[in-house]
């Protein structure tokens, strides 16, 4: 199975991403998490996408399609993969059709405000990469990782000016995705404000039909 989530930043994206991984046993591709990667590293990639992403920027088409054809080749993307991140544009989509043939797009919607309320909420672990947020799934010891015990951090884009401008990015240069994948016949659309449980029965049931 070949997936891609489709959301704003804070739509839940990444957390639905690793419930179905577990359920259905494909890989996760998040191109923020392999950006941040390179960004930690200080490779050349990571030098330039790091000011563009403190921003609230995308980077280049180039460098991520570059990116995501290497990686979509690696053997745990044999059974199939979701995609978290990308594509972001349709021209980032029509490179992807001719990468592979997509079995599913799902899109997580919910407003703009609740969007910029989690984003600011949202918390991680710079060692093992659990992710939080404040507002409605908390660490069971504030700013302290369930799994590892590590101090939680805020990422620097999760500020409000930051995510205002990211919010503003989606609708400009990825929202378009939406018409683009239910012209395609594949897309299917998942209310983001219900309970995390309910988005992934409600994800689950629109891949099974």
């Amino acid at each position: 199975m070949k997936l891609v989530l489709i959301g704003a930043p804070a739509a839940g994206k990444g957390t639905q991403a690793a419930r179905l991984v577990e359920h259905y046993g494909i890989a996760h591709i998040s191109t923020g998490d392999m950006l941040r990667e390179e960004v930690a590293k200080g490779t050349e990639l990571g030098n330039q996408a790091k000011s563009i992403m403190a921003a609230g920027g995308l980077v280049s088409d180039e460098l991520i399609i570059a990116i995501v054809q290497e990686r979509i080749k690696k053997d745990d993307c044999a059974k199939g993969f979701i995609l978290d991140g990308f594509p972001r544009t349709v021209v980032q989509a029509e490179k992807l059709e001719d990468m592979v043939k997509l079995d599913h797009v799902v899109y997580i919607s919910a407003p703009d405000e609740v969007m910029l309320e989690r984003l600011t909420a949202r918390e991680s672990c710079p060692k093992c990469g659990a992710t939080y947020n404040k507002l409605f799934l908390p660490a069971k010891v504030a700013g302290v990782c369930d799994k590892c015990g590590e101090a939680l951090t805020q990422r620097k884009d999760d500020t409000v000016e930051a995510g205002k401008a990211r919010i503003a990015t989606f609708h400009e240069q990825s929202e378009p995705l939406v018409d683009f994948y239910k012209k395609k016949g594949i897309l299917f659309e998942v209310d983001g404000t219900q309970a995390i449980d309910e988005i992934t029965k409600a994800i689950i049931a629109g891949l099974d039909k």
